[in-house]
């Protein structure tokens, strides 16, 4: 499951891929038709090309680097502390035990009740 969220730490879309695929993969369809001021993601998204296509579009990347990197790359460390808003969110997901324990047999069930899931966060 990877995730795209709000400001207010609100569902807004969900992406589906095998366990073995990387968050950052995912990061483009993730960005794709919104608008944003700022991209806050954890160190599984620190990729140069997304940092500078998400500063191509005018806006700020507050993805920590990796520890390995060798040029740290600075972050506006209280605007990465909202990162817990996403955080937060997959735990109220999670709460719905067949979110968290996956047991649907295909993907499109699975994302079917996710979207449930979210829906159910969202008009609370």
């Amino acid at each position: 499951m990877h995730g795209r969220f709000n400001g207010l730490g609100l569902p807004t879309k969900f992406v589906l891929t095998p366990g073995q695929a990387a968050d950052v993969t995912q990061a483009e369809a993730l960005l794709d038709g919104v608008e944003f001021d700022a991209a806050i993601a954890d160190r599984g998204f620190d990729k140069q090309a997304l940092v500078d296509a998400i500063e191509a579009r005018g806006a700020e990347a507050v993805i920590p680097a990796r520890r390995n990197r060798v040029v740290q790359r600075g972050i506006d460390t209280e605007r990465y502390k909202d990162r817990n808003l996403a955080e937060r969110c997959w735990a109220r997901l999670k709460v719905f035990r067949r979110v968290a324990t996956r047991y649907d047999k295909t993907a499109r069930n699975f994302l079917a009740f996710l979207h449930l899931a979210s829906i159910t966060i969202l008009l609370k």
